[in-house]
């Protein structure tokens, strides 16, 4: 009898393997050996945050590091119980906060330190933002309503011809991207484990919505948006951010951005990895629309309208309360907030009426949602700096 059922269970399992294969190789689908190789394979369900050695990648440099400024409050503070049990339930290993422009916490779980590399995954998004915005500031491209079909003819040939960069850039070209995170033959696992991000990105032809005229949240949209700036200013996007911003805003270390191929395009749609304190530069810069310590790095206008929600002049336009130019916004408690986020829980959390920058790392993500369509996650984040060190 017990042979009878090991002998089924094997002849089950070759069946799934040669089915699963078939599948793989006539929907083309290549990527999804790497997809199953280094997640199901390795006891993991999905993408970790600290797994960015199994890609190519591109080192971002550190051309001008210098040291957060150090708060005389550094570390006093403390984490409630509720607060601390709270962060470790989704695997968080790095928990920032900076006040007044200088470093007031920094704490780290899990053998974590402020030289370990992360996954920004979509916190990317901000970055390929602020390109945009350098890019349109150095000349490199006109103004944001340039077509893509500028930089991607193929676009020039169908509906597609209507999008511009800023509805790239708001999540509002109107193109049917698959975003389903629990489909392996959906964009974002394609995209993530694939060798061809520009294939990816423009086998999508399908109009679910008129350009600019709703926003719906779509990685692709960013993919294509890092593709239009690389082309337009003939260098890869990690060497540009290196020069105009990783550089300028003083990261105290190299940080990677994971490729689709050796010597291919930045994953631009996620996937710099770095960690939490500089990361939390970027927050700084755009708290002072653009200026880094006397020094206007970015245009003033371009970020206001970055963390602000856009929303178009045409008629029909459905109104955006949460996007603007790869930035999050909500309110809590009052307070306006702007932010980047993650998909497994990677934070940089703006509070301006506070003068705080919350940075936050982890390797999980809550699904539930604030009464401001916020992720549960950044309100325990201004929790904690509030209770910590408002009064400081």
């Amino acid at each position: 009898m017990l042979k009878k059922i090991f002998k089924f269970i094997l002849y089950s399992i070759l069946v799934i393997f040669i089915l699963l294969n078939c599948i793989i190789i006539f929907s083309g689908r290549w990527y999804l050996y790497k997809a199953i190789a280094t997640t199901y394979l390795q006891g993991k369900s999905g993408p970790s945050a600290t797994e960015y050695q199994i890609f190519e990648n591109r080192k971002i440099e550190a051309l001008n590091p210098k040291p957060w400024p150090v708060s005389k409050d550094y570390n006093t503070g403390n984490l409630s119980a509720h607060l601390e049990n709270v962060f470790k339930e989704v695997d968080t290993h790095a928990l920032v906060i900076i006040k007044n422009d200088t470093l007031i916490h920094e704490q780290y779980w899990d053998n974590f330190s402020d030289t370990s590399h992360t996954n920004s995954f979509s916190m990317a998004k901000s970055y390929i933002g602020a390109l945009l915005g350098f890019a349109i500031q150095d000349g490199y491209i006109k103004n944001i309503n340039e077509p893509v079909s500028k930089y991607i003819p193929e676009f020039a040939n169908d509906w597609r011809s209507k999008i511009t960069l800023e509805h790239l850039v708001t999540m509002s070209s109107g193109i049917a991207f698959d975003e389903s995170y629990a489909n392996p033959f959906s964009y974002p696992a394609e995209g993530y484990y694939g060798s061809d991000l520009l294939k990816a990105s423009t086998r999508y032809t399908k109009m679910q919505n008129e350009p600019g005229k709703i926003y719906k949240y779509l990685s692709g949209n960013t993919a294509l948006l890092g593709y239009c700036i690389s082309k337009a200013i003939h260098k890869p996007l990690s060497t540009y951010l290196s020069e105009k911003l990783w550089g300028p805003i003083n990261c105290e270390q190299d940080a990677y951005w994971s490729l689709d191929t050796k010597d291919g395009l930045e994953k631009s749609f996620c996937c710099i990895n770095s960690n939490a304190k500089d990361f939390a530069r970027m927050g700084k810069l755009y708290m002072h629309f653009g200026n880094w310590n006397g020094n206007q790095l970015l245009d003033s206008n371009y970020v206001r309208c970055s963390i602000s929600a856009f929303n178009c002049n045409e008629e029909n336009c459905k109104p955006n309360h949460t996007y603007g130019y790869a930035w999050w916004l909500t309110k809590y408690k009052d307070l306006t907030v702007f932010y980047m986020q993650g998909m497994l829980g990677q934070f940089v959390i703006c509070v301006p009426e506070k003068k705080l920058i919350i940075s936050k790392l982890s390797r999980k993500r809550r699904v539930n949602k604030g009464n401001n369509h916020y992720p549960i996650d950044v309100a325990y984040c201004i929790d904690a700096a509030l209770t910590m060190y408002e009064r400081k």
